[in-house]
């Protein structure tokens, strides 16, 4: 009875201590905020988002993530239900996005009021929970355009590379050149105009009809210089519109590159048929011929030996000692 006794009391004593432990849990994590439900219904993948996943208004913590399934009112669409405290300042004008939490791929849900929106209060309708509309995020929207950015950023590279061409570099080099020789002769012209114009050399040195014509002279060389710039410049962008067809020539489809990228191919695949196929009968037949012409040269060594042998065949072998046949030399 004794040991029925102890035994009941410790069982009492391990479920009072059970009970505490649930009711410090339960009182550890009760949460007396008044909370109300909102519908996401997302287009995109939610991809990194799990149920009791962070809602933040612009940074603040409001609220959890309850639920993720399929929305059976819009086809195709994520229908995520989040409880946010009633407190957060939740209006027609919020708009939800996915954002990630730093490099855990992890997500949770971000909320933000739309500039231009009244600020009106979001109610429900009947039975139905409000839904605040979800924009795209920046990380899906630059996976949208990222073919055109690169695109574009491969047009720009084939532009610069057309600008810096050699014939362009000489055209430009020509049309500085010609523009300092247009500046020098102004200039000289200005030193003659100062020259005859001074007051050092007095009135009787004005040579009006020689300034006139140095005068008419610059001029020309101007209106020459400025035809030849703008020649330079109408072949400068000629040259660089036909840069620019020959590189999207280069790399569409089926251009030149494409059809070098295939001829490697092919050359490679001929390489490995010769290296897999060809190349082993090569070596074996190098070997057979390396045998014949050793045993031709033993054939030739041996008449050499024995030129007789041609007529009379292979003399058979003298028996050595031990064997039938052996006859000892006589002893001189």
């Amino acid at each position: 009875m004794e040991n029925k006794s102890h035994a009941i009391v410790s069982g009492v004593f391990v479920l009072l201590v059970a009970a505490m432990l649930v009711g410090l849990a339960y009182w550890l994590t009760r949460d007396d905020t008044v909370r109300t439900s909102y519908e996401i219904s997302s287009a995109d993948a939610i991809t990194g988002l799990q149920p009791q996943a962070a809602v933040r208004y612009k940074g603040v913590p409001v609220g959890r993530v309850t639920g993720i399934a399929l929305d059976s009112r819009e086809r195709g669409h994520v229908l995520i239900t989040i409880s946010v405290d009633e407190k957060a300042p939740v209006t027609r004008a919020t708009v939800a996005t996915l954002a990630f939490q730093g490099l855990t791929g992890l997500s949770y849900i971000q909320l933000d009021d739309q500039a231009g929106v009244a600020p009106e209060p979001l109610a429900a309708a009947g039975d139905v929970l409000p839904r605040i509309p979800m924009q795209t995020n920046l990380m899906a929207r630059l996976s949208a355009q990222g073919g055109a950015i690169l695109q574009q950023v491969e047009q720009t590279t084939q532009r610069v590379n057309g600008l810096l061409a050699p014939q362009n570099q000489q055209a430009l080099v020509k049309a500085i050149t010609q523009l300092g020789d247009a500046a020098a002769s102004i200039s000289a012209l200005s030193a003659r105009a100062q020259a005859a114009l001074g007051p050092a050399d007095g009135p009787g040195s004005l040579n009006l009809p020689q300034l006139a014509e140095d005068a008419g002279a610059s001029l020309r060389s101007l209106r020459v210089a400025g035809e030849r710039m703008g020649a330079s410049a109408d072949a400068f962008r000629q040259a660089s519109e036909d840069y620019r067809k020959l590189g999207q020539r280069l790399g569409e489809p089926g251009g030149t590159l494409d059809r070098l990228n295939q001829s490697a191919e092919s050359l490679n695949a001929t390489a490995k048929v010769l290296n897999s196929s060809l190349l082993p009968r090569v070596n074996r037949t190098t070997e057979d011929t390396h045998r014949a012409v050793r045993q031709v040269g033993q054939t030739a060594e041996s008449l050499a030996e024995q030129p007789q042998s041609l007529l009379w065949g292979k003399p058979a072998i003298v028996p050595g000692p031990g064997e039938k046949g052996f006859v000892a030399p006589a002893v001189k």
